[in-house]
């Protein structure tokens, strides 16, 4: 192995002969396997290809010649002449974020099954990286482009999307939307949503089944397709339930658990009436649950909360978090399913809807006559 200067190391390819006769290093090609093998270079390409006979004898040779050359494939050559799959490229935002490390973890499993290299990339949230990331992976013959997360659906977006969709087909490739919701128009692209109000109407239905009918509500960002949908399935439930909609108690922010503990607490503050918080991800509630405690708040006793995603750490929490299961792996494994299938001249749906469930744990209780409600001196 030899070292580049910048820490890399490399495997060194055969000696040749420079100008003034010293050994140079240089990659092994086709022609050294060949050479060492003692065969034609058609049946090296053959013996790797391993789409054409021969035999067993041949076959050693040329492995061995391989191994001592530290020969590679040109992968890349392949790929431009069709005989090597194309792999699934997932674009994210952030890939810190439990639920997208999840969703990355159903992409790979379900590339790795089929025989396809899976990519990940990362964005934070920069448009212009993400235009070069898909013109990148539609250059490297990439067999679907996944992209994840919630957006705001604007012109912009609309435009964007389209513009990569038109592309990649043209390529060859597909754009697979995963917890977005579909384009307008006859877009070729791909849809793999979870039912993000169905989910919220039920989470906030427990909380009023409780009795709860004062509900902070810690929704997101205005505009973002995730927390509009949230939002609407909790007003539904308010509505199914007869219980009119507070603005009050309607606080946007970031899903970020430092958002959740601002928010209750400015709330707490404030003087707000709630015995309940709906949180619009776990994250969030994590961060109600800090801000409850160091208000001296008894989650559930005095204060339930409910969050939304399902992250493994909900489980660990105490108490145990009540929220909603979003199946964040499935969507994943979905999504290249459909590409595959689509690329495989399949018959399958553009569009998919998978559903979400309440799991109940030990962060709601039953609202009391007496319940504690909570007010800027409660701590």
């Amino acid at each position: 192995m030899t070292d580049d200067g910048q820490g890399t190391r490399k495997r060194p390819g055969p000696k040749r002969a420079s100008r003034n006769g010293a050994q140079t290093d240089r990659p092994s090609t086709i022609r050294d396997v060949a050479a060492k093998a003692g065969v034609s270079v058609a049946t090296v390409s053959r013996t790797l290809a391993g789409n054409y006979p021969v035999s067993a004898d041949t076959r050693a040779r040329v492995m061995a010649a391989v191994d001592a050359l530290h020969y590679v494939v040109n992968v890349h050559a392949k790929a431009l002449s069709g005989r090597v799959p194309g792999p699934i490229a997932l674009v994210i935002g952030d890939i810190t974020g439990p639920s997208l490390a999840q969703v990355a973890g159903g992409v790979e499993q379900e590339a790795s099954s089929r025989g396809r290299l899976s990519l990940v990339c990362s964005t934070q949230g920069d448009t212009s990286r993400e235009d070069d990331l898909v013109q990148l992976m539609r250059e490297q013959h990439a067999a679907a482009v996944v992209l994840v997360g919630g957006v705001v659906q604007d012109e912009a977006y609309h435009r964007r999307m389209a513009t990569y969709a038109r592309a990649l087909e043209a390529a060859g490739s597909r754009l697979v939307l995963v917890g977005r919701p579909p384009l307008p128009g006859a877009i070729p692209a791909t849809v793999v949503e979870y039912d993000n109000r169905g989910g919220a109407f039920q989470a906030a239905a427990h909380l009023l089944t409780a009795g709860h009918r004062c509900i902070l509500l810690l929704s997101g960002e205005p505009q973002l397709s995730t927390a509009e949908q949230r939002r609407e399935g909790c007003l539904a439930a308010l509505r199914a339930h007869a219980v009119p909609y507070d603005e009050e108690l309607d606080i946007p922010g970031p899903y970020t658990r430092v958002s959740g503990y601002r928010r209750t607490k400015e709330a707490l503050s404030a003087g707000l009436d709630f015995t309940a918080i709906f949180a619009g991800t776990d994250a969030v509630a994590v961060g109600a649950l800090a801000a409850l405690r160091e208000a001296g708040l008894r989650v559930p006793g005095d204060v339930s909360l409910v969050g939304f995603d399902d992250v493994p750490f909900a489980v660990d929490l105490t108490p145990s978090l009540t929220t909603v299961r979003v199946p964040y792996e499935e969507l994943g494994r979905t999504a290249v399913r459909l590409a595959l299938e689509r690329e495989e001249n399949i018959t399958g749906d553009n569009q998919v809807i998978l559903s979400t469930q309440l799991v109940i744990r030990e962060s709601v209780s039953s609202l009391k006559q007496a319940a504690v409600r909570p007010a800027a001196d409660s701590r």
